[in-house]
């Protein structure tokens, strides 16, 4: 999954990032409004965690702009404000949920979980397609029982095929929701990393993983 951090404070954001990454999401991370407009606008992500005092752009004008725009990404406001009527003035701008600082990790990570839309077949943090499950709290990788071991990498594109089983998705979209903009990836990288995924999920067993020529890929069964 892909977030995008706009947090001015320096030391905050890359330690949201770090944190993140370690729970193997792809982030991008813009330290002014301005960026994080341009970042939010232009690109496609899962989840934004938007600082609402920021220089350039305040962080509830971001959310008018988009929202205008008909952007509906989940939002998820940071700030020091913590009066009921700060709250009240951050959601009516279009924010899907509010977090105070400072703040415990732990409770970052819990809003963002519930904020991620799941698919349907999902049941709370465990996602599954047919017999093969994903926990995405604990990272536990199963199919028939058997553990599977994932890079951080093959996790996170596990993932986000697993959030849209039976449905085509693009390199594009794998490219987009799986490494963050600084990354230096090719499309022939995504068809490296479903190998990786197939021989891994797929061996010895009935396939879930396919090609649609032309298009991409789709998890789930045929």
């Amino acid at each position: 999954m892909r977030i995008l951090v706009v947090e001015d404070e320096h030391k905050i954001a890359n330690s949201i990032k770090q944190g993140l990454e370690q729970e193997k999401y792809a982030v991008d991370v813009a330290y002014d409004g301005a960026a994080g407009y341009d970042f939010a606008s232009s690109e496609d992500y899962d989840l934004i965690i938007l600082d609402r005092m920021l220089p350039a752009l305040d962080g509830l004008e971001i959310i008018k702009k988009l929202r205008r725009k008909d952007n509906h990404t989940p939002i998820l406001l940071l700030t020091a404000k913590g009066q009921i009527e700060d709250k009240v003035e951050g959601l009516d701008s279009g924010a899907d949920d509010y977090l105070t600082k400072p703040f415990a990790f732990t409770e970052l990570l819990a809003r963002i979980r519930a904020l991620v839309r799941r698919p349907k077949v999902s049941t709370g943090s465990i996602l599954k397609v047919a017999d093969l499950s994903l926990d995405t709290i604990t990272y536990k990788v199963q199919r028939a029982e058997k553990l599977i071991l994932l890079s951080s990498k093959e996790f996170g594109l596990l993932e986000y095929l697993m959030r849209h089983p039976n449905q085509t998705i693009t390199k594009d979209q794998i490219i987009n929701h799986v490494w963050d903009y600084d990354s230096n990836v090719l499309p022939n990288s995504v068809e490296v990393y479903i190998k990786h995924l197939r021989d891994k999920i797929d061996k010895s067993a009935i396939p879930l993983i396919h090609t649609v020529r032309g298009f991409g890929y789709r998890i789930g069964k045929e």
